[in-house]
């Protein structure tokens, strides 16, 4: 057993597209009207981004925090780069008590998403 995707609920799919694809530089793995998948670097898990939709969704909502933590080796450069590219983050990175760096950001419909470092 092994996990494939990780599902996040989006409200405009042709503005999450470009964000995951333009601005964060995933890879675009598949996609239909309502739904698309980004690679990562890590395959095969895909980011799957579907439209809001209660057939698909369950009743859930976009704009929630997600839980998904994106490891990147140069935390500086990778933060000054997304900010530069007008990504919404929660603060500056903060180092934590562990020893590890994180940054909270805003995909358009406002899900949260975390960068590792």
């Amino acid at each position: 057993m092994k996990v494939y995707g990780i599902q996040i609920l989006v409200d405009d799919i042709l503005s999450a597209r470009a964000f995951y694809v333009d601005t964060l530089g995933l890879k675009l793995a598949w996609e239909i009207p309502e739904m698309g998948a980004f690679g990562v670097d890590v395959e095969p898990i895909q980011f799957i981004v579907t439209v809001v939709g209660e057939e698909r969704t369950m009743g859930a909502a976009p704009g929630r925090f997600i839980g998904v933590s994106i490891a990147v080796d140069d935390m500086d450069a990778v933060y000054n780069d997304l900010t530069a590219k007008g990504v919404p983050f929660e603060g500056p990175p903060e180092t934590q008590p562990w020893g590890g760096t994180l940054a909270y950001f805003r995909d358009p419909s406002g899900n949260v998403l975390t960068l590792m470092a």
